[in-house]
């Protein structure tokens, strides 16, 4: 199969029939030699003599090279501009993905195609991919089932929204989203007076009165086509109108709409002017909705975004302003492949699928293929900048919707997937599963009370929160308050054999923090639990010995974990304080009475609730409680007072 040329008069096709042949009934590769890579070369990533000596007479041309194991399976497809020297740098070196390692280990034999440029090893990889589905190539996963507007090849046609392929009928779309299409629909419905029948219509059965007339007639939604009450001709000129608004020529049928009503208004047909009018109002509306820039020719997009393994890429190809196609697709990574290299998979991809042959197109950074004939636009401002910050939009909730589907379907991928994040955001050695954080409230140093709650796999597991009440500080001290706090905590868990948190988040900035890592210290724990103050201001995470706080970005799931968790401290913290507060100043009040005692404030709490009510209380109420004598005592004091 080595040194087949893509030439003029060889086209990708007749390429992949080629190397089928050299594939035997079970659908391997015969290896050309026994595998010689020893133990040592496998460890080394060196690729053995054979294949040594395979890549020392590779060419320097463009072309596609293919990667076998041991039992002949392709088990990488890729491209490059200059095969010597890419398929060379597999071997010469350790790579810092661990899966490029595992690919390399595995590979015992290579195949080569020779093309004439880098855009045909494009075309011929993305085409040898989906063929043999290599087991460490980038994975194209969009949805097939993409809704397509269709208008039927009949008498009178039908216009309506199908998932299928295969009618005979004209298709327009993809779009990505099941609501454009039916925005669309609804336009086209308000606008003209299309049939909604599914009947075949024929001449003679119309002639013979074979159809009755439906509920759309009698409305006024449909103009009888089945009794023959409008001409196909006439209908026609309804479908031609429709075809421009499926071309995103709506912009155009607005100004020919208003036109038409003024031409009618001047010649007094007002009735068929508000008729116009009406059209004219839905497709303005329309408009308002969906022109996303200046109606200018034609223009295609591509969007990129990424999370993970995931890459997420959308397609927009708009006709005078008005998106007429749209589709989304997610890529998942199997090696280190860049946004570039996605976004050229991508580009040929949409070229096949709806055999375009691309121009100008706007993209937020250049594939790593040039494309022959084809300008490349990175916009900085503009309508061109407006379409791609849409498509970014598109593909950003694409990404959204996919990632909240997948941890519907499968809780614990999610749940993984953002205790590797804060792992990684929060410099940690294992997944932060269990996370607790502390908080202390005191009003000038009045009732001072700390405040501990756990977070378990991301979210708050409340029967495991605890109130502390200080004991052994004097004052509004913060950061004597917090190492208090921590020694009673983590003492009795380490007594008790409790496994210690993950990650141990301290409300406040390098005070406490510094408190906490005294207290960690003198427990003989700090290095065993990673510890962080978070800062109220500007959300500043700070670590144990950072001068300078880590600023996570505001979008990051990481932070939004670490908010919740200050944010429930404070407020399970403040609602205890504000209990021990209120439980203090009622009970002082009552206490300084003469003659009630703890025994008649706690009965009378618990009769009236609060204070006030105590207060607003009769004598006769005060006495059916407490007795007469004490009655009088309280009428007495509140009397005065």
């Amino acid at each position: 199969m080595e040194d087949k040329i893509l030439s003029e008069n060889m086209n990708i096709d007749q390429i992949l029939a080629g190397v089928g042949r050299d594939i035997d009934e079970s659908g391997k590769f015969e290896l050309e030699f026994k595998p010689d890579r020893t133990r040592e070369d496998i460890n080394n990533n060196h690729p053995g003599e054979h294949l040594k000596e395979k890549i020392k007479n590779l060419p320097d041309s463009p072309g596609v090279y293919m990667y076998l194991d041991k039992y002949g399976h392709v088990i990488y497809v890729g491209k490059a501009k200059r095969l010597k020297r890419r398929v060379s740098s597999y071997f010469n070196r350790r790579h810092d993905s661990v899966r490029t390692n595992l690919l390399v280990r595995s590979i015992v034999d290579m195949r080569f195609i020779v093309v004439t440029s880098e855009e045909d090893a494009l075309h011929l990889e993305n085409a040898m991919i989906k063929t043999y589905k290599p087991r460490y190539n980038v994975l194209l996963k969009d949805d097939k089932s993409y809704p397509w507007i269709v208008i039927t090849k009949e008498l009178y046609p039908r216009v309506f929204m199908t998932r299928e392929k295969g009618l005979n009928a004209k298709y327009y779309g993809p779009y990505s989203n099941v609501q454009t299409a039916k925005m669309m629909l609804q336009l086209i419905r308000d606008t003209f007076p299309l049939r909604s029948c599914f009947h075949t219509l024929e001449e003679s059965k119309i002639a013979k009165g074979k159809y009755r007339l439906c509920l759309d007639y009698h409305i006024k939604k449909c103009q009888g086509p089945c009794r023959g009450f409008v001409s196909p001709q006439e209908y026609s000129t309804y479908i031609s109108r429709i075809r421009q608004i499926l071309n995103g020529e709506t912009v155009l049928l607005e100004n020919h709409l208003k036109e038409e009503m003024g031409k009618l208004s001047e010649e007094w047909k007002f009735e068929e002017a508000q008729e116009v009018k009406e059209k004219y109002e839905a497709v303005k509306k329309y408009n308002a909705k969906t022109v996303i820039a200046s109606p200018d020719g034609d223009a295609d997009m591509f969007a990129y975004a990424e999370n993970g393994d995931s890459a997420f890429v959308n397609f927009m190809h708009l006709h005078h302003g008005a998106v007429v196609q749209s589709l989304n697709m997610e890529f998942r990574r199997k090696l280190a492949e860049t946004p570039q290299e996605i976004l050229s998979l991508a580009i040929v991809e949409i070229a096949k699928r709806f055999e375009r042959k691309f121009e100008d197109v706007i993209v937020p950074f250049l594939p790593d293929v040039e494309f022959e004939g084809v300008n490349f636009i990175i916009p900085k401002r503009g309508d061109k900048k407006k379409i791609l910050d849409v498509g970014l939009k598109n593909v950003t909730q694409y990404m959204t919707d996919k990632e909240k589907m997948a941890e519907k379907l499968d809780p614990e991928r999610g749940v993984e997937k953002l205790m590797e994040q804060m792992k990684k955001d929060f410099r940690l050695e294992v997944q932060p599963r269990h996370i607790e954080c502390f908080d202390n409230s005191n009003i000038q140093g009045s009732n001072p009370v700390s405040s501990c709650v756990v977070f378990r796999n991301g979210k708050p597991s409340k029967k495991d929160y605890r109130h502390f009440i200080i004991k052994t500080v004097e004052g509004p001290d913060d950061f004597a308050s917090m190492k208090e706090v921590l020694h009673r905590r983590y003492s009795r868990m380490l007594a008790e054999g409790e496994e210690l948190p993950q990650l141990v988040v301290v409300d406040g900035g390098k005070g406490q923090l510094s408190a906490a890592v005294e207290a960690f210290e003198e427990m003989g724990i700090r290095g065993k639990v990673a510890l962080v103050g978070i800062a109220k201001r500007l959300e500043e995470i700070y670590f144990p010995g950072d001068q300078l706080p880590l600023y996570i970005d505001k979008k990051s799931r990481s932070l939004q974990v670490v908010q919740a968790l200050r944010d429930e401290a404070h407020r399970f913290g403040i609602t205890h304080h504000r209990l021990r507060r209120s439980k203090s100043q009622i009970s002082s009040e009552l206490d300084s009475i003469k003659g009630i005692g703890e025994v008649t404030a706690k009965t009378l709490m618990k009769k009236f609730k609060s204070l006030k009510k105590i207060k607003e209380a009769s004598f006769e109420e005060l006495a059916e409680v407490v007795g007469q004598a004490k009655a009088k005592i309280l009428e007495a004091h509140f009397s005065e007072k």
